[in-house]
């Protein structure tokens, strides 16, 4: 018996098998859930996220493609999941994104607006955009996350412009916990710990931050991409039926420390 058995849900952002969602989606199956999946437009997209999936057993996955920017491709990928399937229960969203270019030290105060405003857009607005979606497939109640980081409520050098969009995503969680609890459907945040991901790479400094993480935490090491999935699989579980509008930080305690 696995504690998300009977579940089904949708998850977006798996890119490789390095990413959170990746690793949210191996302790989700694990535990008994069915899972559905988006990818970037694509072909070649798709075959890599394919790939990610065959590697955690899946092998003839749902998959349906997503510009999270498009309201289109948003309605077409749950009203496809409504027809097929009527409803599901959970929602990750494991999804940011930012110009490379902007994400390094001493480059925030100069941020383009275009810059500023696609990292809100695609890190933020898009989470409640799908939870709205979502929680119409939800007539029982359901449970939505979505990703985060301590650089939402501090400033970290380099992380720039994903902070503040970060920061619009807890906020817009608690927004939305308010609002969907009325529908049973709950909302919760994971600030997770630096992990070597595609998109954290990109990140000037990154290297530096992990160094510091282990030599301050009170676990003193970096978490895993486990640590993350096993937490999340809680979240969108039954066991954490009372819990919303919170952000649980799974970053080996780094967060509560002043110095």
């Amino acid at each position: 018996m696995g504690m998300m058995d009977g579940k089904r849900g949708l998850v977006v952002g798996i890119a490789n098998d390095r990413s959170f969602a990746y690793s949210i989606a191996e302790s989700l199956l694990r535990e008994g859930a069915e899972c559905l999946f988006t990818h970037l437009p694509g072909e070649k997209m798709a075959r890599r996220c394919g790939k990610a999936l065959a590697g955690l057993g899946v092998e003839d996955p749902w998959l349906c493609p997503l510009d999270a920017s498009s309201d289109e491709d948003l309605d077409n990928v749950f009203e496809r999941i409504r027809s097929e399937f009527g409803t599901i229960d959970f929602l990750v969203h494991s999804i940011a994104f930012a110009d490379k270019d902007w994400l390094q030290e001493g480059r925030f105060a100069s941020t383009p607006r275009e810059v500023y405003t696609q990292a809100m857009d695609i890190s933020a607005y898009t989470y409640a955009a799908m939870a709205n979606r979502a929680a119409d497939l939800m007539p029982d109640g359901g449970s939505v996350i979505a990703m985060s980081y301590y650089g939402a409520e501090k400033a970290v050098p380099g992380y720039n412009v994903m902070g503040v969009a970060k920061a619009a995503l807890e906020a817009t969680n608690r927004y939305l916990a308010l609002e969907l609890g009325e529908r049973n459907v709950r909302a919760n945040v994971i600030s997770g710990g630096p992990l070597r991901t595609m998109s954290s790479m990109a990140v000037g400094g990154f290297s530096e931050i992990l160094d510091w993480v282990e030599k301050k935490a009170p676990l003193r090491r970096n978490i895993t991409g486990a640590d993350v999935g096993d937490s999340a699989a809680w979240l969108l579980s039954d066991l954490s039926r009372g819990v919303t509008g919170q952000v649980l930080y799974v970053d080996s305690g780094y967060s509560i420390v002043g110095l």
